[in-house]
């Protein structure tokens, strides 16, 4: 029976149909493996090798949930299957980019983690990443707290008022990210290279923030107080060109600069989008009601709606780069981000070519760089904190 669903993971695999989580933990495990030259030197021992796989992940997947032999046999099975194909390509000629690769990754990048710092509204500022867990302030009756598991979380009195207690702003360095619990409830995700402008307790009529960068929002559900027939209270997240206006749902948006769109996505709810350019008279000149499963993109002064996979998009919240055809400059602006490092490309052509593929973002750099080479039209090389793109 193993055998049996072993044999049909792997017909998905070479067939590109396997998830890209299988994908991902086979070809990572291959790698991971293979990371010193001389294993490629003769032909690999298929069981030994599998022992050593099947180790790693009963190591990680006991982090998060339990093997099945399905697993065991599946992700075996596929690995002898790879490192047979590999195992040639390193014997021919062109196998120049794998024998150096010990040489190209000798200053290889770890990934990033959680971390970010928190300004208050009397201007100081806390390293989060250092502070200990339980409270680490207190404003205007709202209490700050750091969780064990690196949230940051607040708790407002009914003593507090809104006026009264200001602006924080949480910023993630590049190679950080953290999650927020709002004083509303709201719970937001920051990727790397971002920040969030937010009241540290909201006005009874309206929720604003204000974002710079990517950020995740699962915005909890409120009315307003007083208001007769029970009314949802809004939620307001402002970026440099847009503004998005929800009552309770969850979305997605990249605004990065160099990105140049800004990029919305919506998973649940419905969401409103809105230009900040507006016509003579005031109005906006771009507005769309986005529907679960549909990215706004605003270009310029349009804004344009599709249907995305958003499996890929959220792939930065689940702990993995997922690329579908994108284009390399995207993909190292990704890895600029979340390794912190400069990327530096020889050819500016390559910057065009397109990639499809997952890998874990806890990997160290060297793991998404060599998946990338293995395609053998680009190659890179870590030079400290600087990745050099070449042919």
């Amino acid at each position: 029976m193993e055998q049996k669903l072993a044999k049909e993971l792997l017909d998905r695999y070479l067939e590109g149909r396997c998830s890209p989580k299988e994908a991902n933990l086979v070809e990572s495990w291959y790698l991971r493996e293979t990371e010193n030259p001389q294993t490629l030197q003769s032909e690999p021992d298929y069981e030994g090798l599998g022992k050593s796989m099947w180790k790693d992940i009963q190591r990680e997947n006991n982090q998060t949930r339990k093997v099945t032999p399905y697993y065991k046999w599946a992700a075996i099975a596929a690995f002898a299957i790879i490192g047979l194909g590999l195992y040639h390509f390193a014997n021919t000629p062109t196998a120049a980019p794998v024998q150096s690769a010990a040489i190209f990754y000798k200053h290889d990048i770890a990934p990033g983690k959680n971390k970010a710092f928190l300004t208050l509204a009397d201007g100081s500022r806390i390293a989060l990443d250092d502070a200990n867990n339980g409270k680490i302030a207190d404003q205007a009756g709202v209490t700050i707290s750091k969780t064990a598991d690196g949230q940051l979380l607040y708790q407002v009195s009914d003593s507090a008022k809104p006026t009264q207690a200001g602006f924080n702003t949480v910023e993630t360095p590049k190679g950080g990210q953290y999650q927020v619990n709002l004083p509303d409830g709201t719970k937001v995700w920051l990727n790397a290279g971002s920040s969030l402008r937010y009241p540290a307790q909201f006005a009874l009529n309206k929720r604003r923030v204000e974002l710079k960068g990517e950020a995740y929002f699962e915005v909890a559900k409120r009315t307003i107080k007083g208001s007769g027939p029970a009314k949802r209270l809004p939620f307001i997240v402002k970026t440099n060109s847009q503004e998005v206006e929800v009552l309770g749902t969850h979305f997605n948006i990249n605004s990065y600069q160099e990105e140049g769109d800004t990029r919305t996505t919506l998973l649940e709810g419905s969401v409103a989008v809105h230009s900040l350019s507006t016509a003579p008279n005031g109005l906006s000149i771009a507005n769309q009601i986005l529907k679960p499963g549909e990215q706004s993109t605003l270009r310029g002064e349009s804004i344009k709606v599709a249907t995305v996979d958003t499996e890929q998009v959220m792939a930065w919240k689940e702990g993995f780069f997922m690329f579908d055809d994108e284009n390399l400059q995207s993909i190292m602006h990704k890895v600029a981000r979340w390794y912190d490092v400069d990327v530096d490309f020889k050819d500016n052509s390559l910057k065009t070519k397109s990639f499809s593929g997952t890998v874990s973002r806890f990997s160290n750099v060297s793991q998404l760089l060599k998946k990338i080479e293995l395609t053998g039209s680009v190659h890179f090389k870590i030079e400290e904190r600087r990745i050099v793109v070449m042919r």
